[in-house]
């Protein structure tokens, strides 16, 4: 049988890091992009990339560094990658530079945008056993539904926003073909925000269920520590 793949875009030490190992003890091979990457093997057998996320047309050529490493393309892609600038001025929310805007709209958006074109254009062609599950998940928090008028929050805010519209349509678009796109939000028990308290190694728990397709647990995929899946 084919070994699954899963290409982690964004893979920093708490999120990013455990999902990775998650998946790895769930025999998948597994490839991390980042600024940091390295172009080669990491101590956990991981193929470690360089990406800049602020750069969307650079996202297409980790996936074909992927499927030149692992020889298939991955069934899993996970974005975990996130940008936010505070206002230079305090007292004024819409004073952030234009050209700051776009950057963290292209880390927050176009370049998940672009990673999922790339997903679907390879789970599309030949190579993938058919009963094989396609995955694309998305990081996601509270933003997409809690404005809060907060200028360091803005751009975070934005891209959080508009990623989910186009993952939900995303995922009811080719839910007849098998494919599931997740914008995962980890929140307290009480549904309010996790805010910098969020668990890595819950996300890889509830990655590793996404990933399965498990029954019942929608687009917008808020959880609880322990608990999975809770509708807010």
């Amino acid at each position: 049988m084919t070994t699954p793949v899963a290409l982690i875009l964004g893979a920093g030490p708490r999120v990013g890091g455990s999902v990775a190992a998650k998946l790895a003890s769930k025999g998948y091979s597994v490839a991390i992009a980042s600024r940091s990457g390295t172009g080669n093997r990491t101590s956990e057998g991981y193929l470690s990339l360089q990406a800049d996320f602020a750069k969307p047309e650079t996202v297409p050529a980790l996936f074909d560094a992927v499927k030149t490493a692992f020889q298939a393309a991955p069934s899993v892609v996970v974005y975990n990658a996130a940008s936010l600038t505070p206002p230079p001025d305090a007292a004024s929310i819409l004073s952030i530079p234009v050209e700051r805007v776009t950057s963290d709209l292209n880390i927050n958006t176009v370049s998940p945008y672009v990673a999922a074109q790339q997903a679907v254009q390879a789970w599309e062609g030949a190579g993938l056993p058919a009963s094989t599950k396609k995955t694309f998940i998305y990081t996601g928090n509270i933003l997409n539904v809690e404005v809060r008028p907060v200028g360091l929050m803005l751009n975070l805010g934005v891209g959080k926003s508009a990623s989910a519209y186009w993952l939900g349509a995303a995922d009811a678009s080719y839910a007849a073909r098998g494919y599931r796109f997740f914008y995962a939000d980890e929140r307290a028990a009480d549904g309010k925000s996790i805010g910098q308290a969020l668990d890595g190694p819950a996300h890889a728990e509830f990655f590793a269920q996404l990933v399965e397709h498990e029954e019942g647990i929608p687009w917008h995929a808020t959880f609880v520590k322990g608990k999975g899946y809770v509708k807010f």
